[in-house]
């Protein structure tokens, strides 16, 4: 799935090409692609013909672009758009022969690209909901600050996580918690900060978090600059193009493969009906304390 570095690389994407233009028409190609619209296919066309999409903004995984309305005032609403596994925004020519996979398209007023939500599994989704100007809409509100947001708080992270007693690759993956980071770059990050997946949040120090923020920050921010990780042909930018931090990555996908900064062989585990990756040597699994192992068999 798309992470924080894939998806903000599409909203730069809309900033350039379809911020500030004026929907002129909207074409619903398949039911799924606005399932998250409850009023339906012909209501989210409604709502959106004849609006402008002003900007264009992403929390965590989300991207949002308020609607202004014909005589330049906030409607109060936003297209509200999630890639899931494979959806693309993609700018074409509108010469350009339809995708296989395209689900809905957006022409503009002024005639030029236009704008097609492409996705091959439907997992993804369109929806237009409530925002209060630049606001973030209400059904997001719940999805934490990513730390490449110069408003994140890194005590404030790093007190939460210390409080959850859970493992810290799953509190990686709460998007309650921190915003944007998912299976890809959790791995990433921990293989940097020298961390185990499975290691206890409440008993991380306060240098091993310093470390692990460090990790997410650098390696979301080496990602970016590549234009994300494209491992096929589904995550792409606006224009079709595929980013190459894939080339840089030091643990996931990499079994068997010597660990860059031991030469130790990466172990592949099963995580969540998933899959995480470390360096054996590098990030030890840690040894469960005699409460915590007695807890976990009276659980099973």
């Amino acid at each position: 799935m798309p992470e924080l570095p894939e998806v903000e690389v599409v909203r730069r994407g809309l900033a350039q090409w379809v911020a500030g233009r004026t929907v002129r028409e909207v074409e619903v190609r398949h039911p799924r692609a606005v399932r998250r619209h409850l009023e339906g296919a012909e209501h989210f066309v409604q709502a959106l013909t004849g609006r402008t999409l002003t900007a264009a903004h992403r929390r965590g995984k989300y991207l949002w672009l308020p609607l202004a309305e014909p005589d330049g005032t906030p409607s109060g609403r936003a297209l509200v758009a999630h890639l899931g596994m494979s959806g693309q925004l993609l700018v074409e020519k509108p010469a350009e022969p339809d995708e296989v996979h395209l689900r809905a398209r957006f022409r503009f007023a002024d005639g030029g690209r236009e704008l097609r939500f492409v996705d091959q599994r439907t997992f993804g989704g369109l929806a237009v909901e409530e925002a209060d100007g630049e606001d973030l809409p209400s059904r997001l509100a719940h999805i934490a600050i990513d730390p490449l947001d110069p408003s994140f708080d890194a005590d404030t992270f790093s007190a939460a996580l210390r409080r959850r007693r859970t493992e810290v690759k799953r509190a990686l993956l709460d998007q309650t918690l921190i915003g944007g980071v998912g299976n890809i770059y959790a791995d990433e990050s921990l293989w940097r900060a020298r961390l185990h997946g499975a290691r206890p949040t409440d008993r991380l120090t306060r240098p091993q978090v310093t470390a692990l923020l460090d990790g997410v920050r650098d390696v979301l921010g080496e990602s970016l600059a590549q234009g994300g990780t494209s491992f096929d042909s589904l995550y792409v930018d606006v224009n079709g193009q595929s980013g190459y931090f894939s080339r840089h990555l030091a643990v996931y996908g990499q079994e068997d493969r010597p660990c860059p900064r031991c030469g130790t062989p990466i172990v592949r585990e099963s995580f969540m009906n998933r899959s995480s990756y470390s360096c054996p040597a590098c990030q030890p699994r840690p040894r469960s304390s005699p409460a915590r192992t007695a807890a976990g068999r009276r659980r099973s």
